[in-house]
C-alpha cells in the first residue's frame, strides 16, 4: 500500500504509534515505524542526536525500502525533520502530517526554564524526565505503566546515559525553520490544546499552518502524543488527507 513512515516523539520508543499504526493497516497503508537514534532498538551511541540527524535518517530509510514518495509522519522533533526532508529531497514526500509539532525553536515558560537548568544536574536528568513524562499523556492509556516501564528500561542500558542531554540541550529546528519556505508538498498539522510543549498549542498550529498553507486538526485536551489518546480521530483525518494527494 501507499508508505507512511512515521516516527515518535523524541526521546521515546516507536511503540508509542501502537495504537494508530495497525488502524492506518486496516485503511490499506503500509506504516514503517523508526526508532530515533539512541533511543528504543538503535544503538545508544551517536555522533548527532536531533531532528536534523533524525532527517537524514529519514531520507536514507525512504529510499532504502524504495517505495516511496512517503508521507510522514513525524511526531514533535520529528515533524522538523520531516519539513527538513520536504524541502531538500522533494522528490521522497507525497505528504506531511507534523504531529505536536516542533518546526521551530520553542518558547518555554519561566517553570520549564528553570526545570530545564536543574535538568542539566547529571543524577536528576532521567527522574526529572521520567516524571514530566505523565503531562504528555493527559488522557492516558490502559497499558500507560506498562510503556513507562519499557521506556525506563531502555534508559538504563549504559550506553544511553547521554541520550537525555543530547535531545534536551544540543537539539536545534534552526535549519528547519529555515526550510518552510522550501515545502512544496501539502501537509495537516495535528496539534492537541493540552500540549503542555507550548504556552499556546493553538497559537503554534496556526503558526505552522500560516507558514506552510497546511490543514489543521485541533483535538480538545490532547496532549503531546495525540495519536496515543485520540487514534481513531487521527487516523480518520490522515486517511482523509492522504485521498486528496496526488496518487
Amino acid at each position: 500500500g501507499p508508505l507512511i513512515v512515521a516516527t515518535p516523539a523524541m526521546l521515546d520508543l516507536r511503540s508509542e504509534l501502537r495504537f494508530l499504526t495497525p488502524l492506518l493497516v486496516e485503511a490499506g497503508f503500509r506504516v514503517v515505524t523508526v526508532d530515533q537514534r539512541g533511543m528504543g532498538e538503535t544503538s545508544g551511541s551517536w555522533p548527532t542526536y536531533g531532528s536534523i540527524p533524525l532527517a537524514h535518517d529519514l531520507t536514507a530509510l525512504i529510499r532504502h525500502l524504495d517505495a516511496g514518495p512517503a508521507i510522514i509522519y513525524g511526531t514533535s522533533n520529528g515533524a522538523a525533520a520531516g519539513v527538513y526532508v520536504a524541502a531538500e529531497t522533494p522528490e521522497l514526500v507525497r505528504g506531511l502530517v507534523l504531529a505536536a509539532p516542533f518546526v521551530r525553536d520553542g518558547k518555554m515558560s519561566w517553570i520549564q526554564r528553570q526545570l530545564m537548568q536543574i535538568m542539566r544536574v547529571p543524577f536528576l536528568t532521567k527522574p526529572i524526565y521520567m516524571s514530566y513524562f505523565p503531562k504528555w499523556e493527559p488522557r492516558r492509556p490502559a497499558d500507560f505503566a506498562e510503556h513507562l516501564a519499557k521506556l525506563k528500561a531502555n534508559f538504563s542500558e549504559l550506553s544511553r546515559r547521554k541520550v537525555i542531554d543530547a535531545y534536551m540541550f544540543q537539539q536545534t529546528h534552526r535549519e528547519a525553520e529555515a526550510r518552510l519556505d522550501k515545502v512544496t508538498a501539502a501537509s495537516l498539522v495535528i496539534m492537541g490544546t493540552g500540549d503542555v510543549d507550548w504556552p499556546d498549542p493553538a497559537e503554534e498550529a496556526n503558526w505552522i499552518v500560516g507558514q506552510l498553507g497546511s490543514q489543521l486538526l485541533m483535538l480538545d485536551g490532547a496532549g503531546h502524543h495525540p495519536h496515543v489518546e485520540y487514534p481513531q480521530e487521527i487516523a480518520q483525518a490522515v486517511v482523509a488527507f492522504a485521498q486528496q494527494l496526488p496518487a
